[in-house]
């Protein structure tokens, strides 16, 4: 779900948060109430966090009930760490809830790149658009080792680390790693949507 459906579905809403007011026509109608811009963009964001959480939340428990019908459980025994270790059912619940909080601020950087290009468009699509076009040429640029450079910092990078959540002992480095530069993407870019969205003409 991660690489693929869950990034496409954040977008979508994301992209639809500014944009789809415009869109729609009713973007001016909100501004003209006192509330302000600023107040408004941090509402639309608002709501894309609680669906972010609920997404991934979502997708958490559909993979528990999915996994638990397909494989043997050991219910009260211990889960096999993927380092080979044993894990009790304590921990592998504490790590399932760090790795849903860690996907959960991947995702958010996801939010970050479409709630910013919504704020550029009246066209939901196209903000939605550009920021799958911007995690695909990510993931792309990723698998090439002439951009080995650059890999570190994009994006897409450091998604998939939420397993060094289930290794015995916890791998920090990447989880650091990704935290850290989704923090950077999710600042700067909202930053740059407030920037934009604050001082621009509403015609729509």
């Amino acid at each position: 779900m991660l690489p693929l459906f869950l990034p496409i579905a954040v977008a979508v809403v994301a992209g639809d948060s500014v944009a789809g007011e415009a869109q729609g026509g009713t973007l001016r109608y909100l501004l003209a109430r006192p509330a302000g811009r600023t107040r408004l963009l941090v509402a639309k964001l608002v709501a894309i966090v609680v669906f972010v959480l609920v997404t991934v939340v979502i997708v958490a428990a559909v993979g528990y009930v999915v996994g638990t019908a397909l494989f043997e459980v050991q219910s009260l025994g211990a889960t096999t760490a993927v380092s080979g270790t044993s894990l009790t059912p304590e921990q592998v619940a504490g790590r399932t809830l760090l790795s849903i909080g860690y996907v959960t601020i991947s995702m958010l950087g996801v939010a970050a790149f479409a709630m910013f290009f919504s704020t550029l468009t009246d066209s939901p699509q196209l903000a939605t658009l550009g920021a799958l076009a911007v995690l695909i040429g990510s993931s792309l640029l990723f698998t090439l080792d002439a951009a080995s450079d650059i890999a570190p910092y994009l994006p897409t990078r450091y998604w998939l680390s939420f397993v060094d959540f289930f290794r015995d002992p916890i791998q920090w480095r990447n989880v650091a790693r990704g935290l850290g530069l989704q923090a950077v993407y999710v600042v700067v870019l909202l930053g740059a949507a407030w920037a934009n969205f604050t001082t621009k003409d509403i015609t729509s």
